[in-house]
């Protein structure tokens, strides 16, 4: 069975395995005791320190791990923050970054922090001028991921570190999706990662704090870890983590390129899921993006029916979508760029992913979607039509608060020319479908307002707009959730 999310979690690297094996018979000693089965876990504890450092690009005396990659980000923001609380208790931060990030920002809020958030383009990306401008004289730390988790779109980072240091501001960096394709682009101050992501076993972290970089631990400490990691560690985890990294490396640098065989697999799936699958929206940056991962959304698709049927299929993905949710909200890396939400599945591919796996999922993927928009009574004239890649200008995107021209009755129909649309109650990607019903029945210039509380319709409405040439007009406030008014162009 195809397992397509290695972007959640790897698989087990083979050397992991038997670097673990081989780690629970040496390296389960205590490695601060002085007897010999200490002293040898504290050589396999130093040897594991210099290859992840080295793999890194930093000093062995600058790294320690963590029991998490979420550990890693939240000790690193919280001792960056305490260290320099003298200059301001402002954070800064990409509106596109991994929870762990805001969920750390959100405790530092909670304890009289002030936060500030630094937008995305249409593909997820930040301009580092904006994070420049961003800057003030009592911005403590800013945090800026080097890949998207969702959609796989690199980050400026370097050019980030740079408005960074002229300011006198520690970056911090969550690397954990790009740290297996290679080190990140130096003049970062923080970085942490998870080894996990790169097939290392779960429960292993490391953060990286560069020398001159202020630093106050929080909570308790004791002498491990240069006092910033308390408590006995994972060492076997820690041994098998390190080798994983280092052999991922040592491929890399020797062997075939695994990144370069990966992209082009994904290529195809960029390429062939719009021409194969009828309104599609392919999301991220085409270019500057991970090698091994790409995302895409479909229209009029219940994104946890199609993950369900793609897993009936052999195939294991994730999505992003609201329709997978228990909160009913889409992602807010989606919400961010301001992309179509129904419908959506990562795929990223793990080391090794045969090529005849990504071709069988373009054979199985059109079938799939079929069956799911079929169940839904979508008709066979809006699903059939011209898909495309999401814009990357951010210019192309549609403004969340543009106001309609003119306030939309209450219910029922209005002139000849206007249609209210009761969709309240319904959600992704109902309100879209019954949209795209609908819009026939006003004439060219016509108006549609989709009455929705489906906080989805926020992105999906102005998608399905510029996908099937249609005029977005903006929404307004409602008795209940929003109205969104569409005029009819085709």
């Amino acid at each position: 069975m195809p397992y397509f999310d290695a972007a959640a979690t790897a698989p087990l690297h083979p050397v992991a395995r038997e670097a673990l094996l081989a780690a629970l018979d040496e390296g389960w000693a205590d490695p601060a005791r002085l007897y010999r089965e200490g002293r040898r876990a504290r050589l396999l504890l130093d040897a594991a320190r210099e290859a992840a450092a080295e793999a890194v690009g930093c000093r062995p005396d600058e790294l320690v791990f963590t029991p998490s990659g979420t550990y890693a980000v939240h000790s690193g923001i919280s001792g960056a923050l305490a260290a320099r609380r003298r200059v301001g208790r402002r954070l800064l931060h990409s509106a596109v970054e991994h929870s762990s990030v805001l969920h750390a920002a959100a405790r530092h809020e909670a304890a009289g922090g002030t936060l500030s958030e630094v937008p995305v383009d249409r593909t997820g990306r930040v301009a580092a001028e904006d994070v420049a401008a961003a800057l003030r004289p009592d911005t403590a730390l800013v945090c800026l991921q080097s890949a998207n988790h969702e959609v796989g779109t690199e980050q400026p980072v370097e050019a980030v570190a740079a408005r960074c240091r002229e300011a006198g501001v520690p970056l911090l960096v969550d690397a954990a999706q790009s740290l297996p394709w290679g080190p990140v682009p130096g003049g970062w101050s923080l970085l942490a990662a998870s080894a996990h992501k790169w097939g290392g076993p779960p429960g292993v972290g490391l953060l990286a704090v560069r020398k001159g970089t202020r630093f106050s631990p929080q909570g308790p400490q004791d002498e491990r870890e240069s006092g910033r990691v308390p408590g006995f560690g994972n060492l076997p985890a820690v041994i098998a983590a390190a080798a994983s990294l280092r052999a991922l490396r040592a491929a890399a640098e020797s062997g075939p390129d695994e990144a370069a065989r990966l992209r082009r697999l994904v290529d195809r799936i960029r390429v062939r899921v719009p021409e194969l699958v009828p309104d599609v929206e392919v999301v991220g940056d085409p270019v500057r993006r991970l090698p091994h991962l790409v995302t895409f959304s479909c229209l009029y698709v219940d994104g946890e029916s199609l993950l369900h049927e793609l897993d009936r299929a052999g195939f294991s993905v994730s999505s992003g979508s609201s329709c997978t949710s228990s909160t009913l909200t889409p992602s807010h890396v989606l919400r961010a760029m301001g992309v179509l939400s129904e419908g959506n599945v990562r795929i990223s591919l793990p080391y090794g992913t045969p090529e005849e796996a990504v071709d069988r999922f373009l054979s199985v993927l059109p079938e799939v979607v079929r069956s799911v928009r079929e169940r839904l009574g979508v008709p066979a004239g809006p699903a059939a039509g011209a898909a495309r890649q999401a814009p990357e200008s951010p210019a192309a995107a549609v403004p969340e608060t543009a106001t309609p021209e003119a306030a939309p009755p209450e219910a029922g129909t209005g002139s000849p020319g206007e249609l209210v649309l009761d969709a309240l109650g319904k959600r992704c990607p109902l309100p879209v479908i019954e949209l795209a019903k609908v819009i026939g029945e006003v004439p060219v210039g016509g108006t549609v307002t989709v009455l929705a509380d489906d906080e989805a319709a926020r992105l999906d409405i102005p998608a399905w707009c510029a996908m099937r040439d249609h005029e977005y007009l903006g929404e307004r406030a409602a008795e209940r959730g929003a109205a969104y008014l569409v005029r009819r162009r085709v």
